[in-house]
């Protein structure tokens, strides 16, 4: 088992290298989530199932299992496919972006070079446009986002855009998708955020039993693996009974916000935890936001209830986005950070404009420290954040003492 303050090194998405081999207990298991990801995938397939690549958290997973298919995410975390996507994509762009691109252009990502359909989404101005150019050879489905979440007919509209979805499944996969099979994949789904859920929340004590880079390794790229089902209860088994970690206990609570970081992609996470700190909370689509709440599995519209539950994503495409406000609020109150550090990737507009109100609430309302980091995948300006970084901890460390 590792100690309660290690630091593991995770593969990049799409490959296998560098996976260690599994110690026999869970987080041994996720160490390796990439390489057993791809072999879920292969086998599935070979035995008939097909496979759909995905980018965001609003395209909802149910729908694709309840086809049948098995959802994987294409998010990618390596620095290495950007030379290749920056010969068609402009390079001041999302690094996340042009990284899956780049996976694209060397056709270099097992997951995508399987993936029978791709459902892409209108979240940002640059994925809209990077799929244009990856649909010129791959078959895929755009869903469009409504972005607004308060006006009266913009969740109609978003039901209505997961029924054309659910029509293109069906339509692709030669398979209806009946009630039957979505409650099915509702309760899979449930089951996992739940589980994913229940670990997180591990972090909310005054001496966490696992660091925020553990915790965040607790993740696979597919959902409704049977086996990664299996091996988040037996961590929540272990932890849950596990003794007080003296050495998280002194450290410096960090609410980590902002963008998704992608396997391979947890640069400043490492650094806030190789610093003095312990991200005890991170609220973004790689964390926290897309787990806390689930699917009214008992509403009498399953269809609807799916629509409502992904329609409540705070994601700062949204305009006004007061829902992540609302949602940082509560969790500064459940997990008691100290400070709160923003990601931001270069050229994600919608995120850094949004960090005004976030540096406003945590320094204001919440009256923590708050550090703003852009940076991009190349490791080029570490130490510079790591400086910032130190100062903050610092900052928040000479506060909780005084308090």
């Amino acid at each position: 088992m590792n100690t309660c303050d290690s630091v593991s090194t995770k593969p990049s998405c799409g490959s296998n290298n560098g996976a260690v081999a599994d110690s026999g207990d869970p987080l041994g298991w996720f160490a390796n989530t990439i390489s057993h990801s791809l072999t879920y995938a292969q086998i599935q397939r070979a035995q008939g199932r097909p496979i759909v690549g995905m980018m965001c958290e609003f395209t909802p997973r149910e729908l694709i299992m309840a086809a049948g298919a098995i959802p994987v995410c294409l998010c990618a975390g390596s620095a290495a496919t950007i030379p290749a996507a920056e010969r068609h994509l402009p390079a001041n762009l999302c690094p996340m972006i042009k990284s899956a691109y780049g996976y694209h252009v060397e056709r270099s990502n097992p997951f995508l070079e399987m993936s029978d359909l791709i459902v892409a989404e209108t979240t940002c101005d640059g994925k809209k446009k990077m799929y244009e150019l990856m649909a010129e050879s791959r078959a895929m489905h755009v869903v469009q986002l409504p972005h607004e979440q308060n006006g009266k007919d913009a969740l109609e509209y978003w039901v209505n855009e997961l029924y054309c979805l659910k029509e293109a499944l069906e339509r692709r996969f030669k398979i209806e998708i009946d009630e039957t099979r979505l409650r099915e994949s509702i309760h899979t789904m449930n089951r996992e955020r739940s589980l994913r859920r229940r670990l997180a929340q591990l972090m909310k004590r005054d001496a966490p039993p696992l660091t925020g880079r553990q915790l965040a390794q607790l993740r696979s790229n597919t959902s409704g693996i049977p086996e990664d089902l299996r091996q988040y209860e037996r961590a929540l088994a272990m932890l849950e009974g596990r003794e007080a970690c003296p050495k998280t206990a002194k450290k410096v609570r960090v609410l980590l916000t902002g963008v998704p970081m992608a396997f391979g992609a947890e640069r400043v996470l490492d650094i806030i935890e190789g610093s003095g700190g312990l991200v005890v909370c991170t609220e973004s689509c790689t964390g926290l936001k897309p787990i806390y709440e689930d699917v009214d599995i008992d509403a009498p519209d399953l269809m609807r209830a799916l629509a409502t539950k992904y329609f409540h994503l705070p994601c700062s495409v949204m305009s006004r986005n007061t829902d992540r406000l609302d949602l940082l609020r509560n969790l500064a109150v459940e997990y008691r950070p100290d400070c709160v550090v923003e990601l931001i990737w270069q050229a994600c507009l919608t995120y850094d404009v949004e960090s005004f109100y976030v540096k406003r609430l945590a320094e204001e309302e919440l009256q923590i420290p708050y550090l703003r980091i852009e940076t991009d995948y190349a490791p080029a300006d570490s130490a510079r954040i790591q400086v910032r970084v130190e100062a903050l901890l610092e900052t928040a460390k000479g506060r909780k003492q005084r308090v």
